[in-house]
């Protein structure tokens, strides 16, 4: 587990040595969570060989591992298929508050958010990522048309994340209200919120200071694919 350092600055390890702890996938240091929940991998703050091993071993030759907040070197024959700037931004003052008519989102309706986050491209969003948090949505003539959910659980912090709306709904200010609605549950619990956006997109940073965010952080966007030659051991769990 990270140490000396702020737990949101290797968020998804820290989320899965503390809160998430019963979703980890583990191989000596490195952990991730099942594929069908979310693709991020909790690597050390400073790994070192053995733990790119483990990585290597607890992913499968070949196979893409998304680390966030990771701004070190990847070793010889990891080749990088994914890096972006991004900036991490937490409650400085949200005026989070419920939405009439959010609406709580099950099992039920994850064929839905599915299709919602296929058309809208907010980020990861996978057949199990409702089991991390709480998913608010807001429906129009029964069509599911927005939502916005929990993803990453630092102790204390809470990630909103799959902020996203129909495009034919935009301009309503659906997100913002889900947003809201999302970081009330999140205060209820005396938990703060906190979240992730590219560095590039200027428009919702602005619209997430406007809101009472402030930023934290930069931070980057990486996955680095596995070389072929990697062991076959086995996956642990915990």
């Amino acid at each position: 587990m990270s140490t000396g350092r702020h737990v949101l600055d290797n968020p998804a390890l820290t989320s899965l040595t503390g809160p998430h702890a019963r979703f980890a996938e583990r191989r000596g240091r490195v952990l991730r969570y099942p594929l069908d929940v979310s693709p991020w991998v909790g690597l050390p703050d400073e790994p070192g060989a053995d733990d790119w091993a483990d990585l290597a071993a607890l992913a499968g030759p070949g196979a893409e591992a998304p680390i966030p907040g990771f701004g070190g070197q990847v070793p010889e024959g990891w080749e990088i298929t994914f890096a972006l700037d991004g900036v991490q931004l937490v409650d400085d003052g949200l005026a989070a508050a419920p939405d009439a008519e959010a609406v709580r989102l099950t099992r039920a309706d994850v064929p839905e958010m599915l299709d919602l986050v296929e058309r809208t491209r907010p980020g990861p969003f996978l057949p199990r990522t409702i089991e991390l948090g709480t998913y608010l949505g807001i429906r129009r003539d029964g069509a599911l048309i927005a939502m916005a959910g929990e993803r990453l659980h630092p102790p204390g912090w809470t990630e909103i994340s799959a902020v996203c709306t129909d495009p034919a709904f935009r301009g309503q200010g659906l997100a913002t209200r889900l947003i809201l609605a999302v970081a009330h549950g999140v205060h209820e619990r005396g938990e703060t919120p906190f979240l992730h956006t590219a560095a590039e997109n200027t428009d919702a940073i602005r619209l997430y200071e406007s809101l009472g965010f402030r930023l934290r952080r930069t931070t980057r966007f990486l996955a680095a694919r596995v070389p072929q030659r990697a062991g076959d051991e086995q996956t642990v769990g915990i």
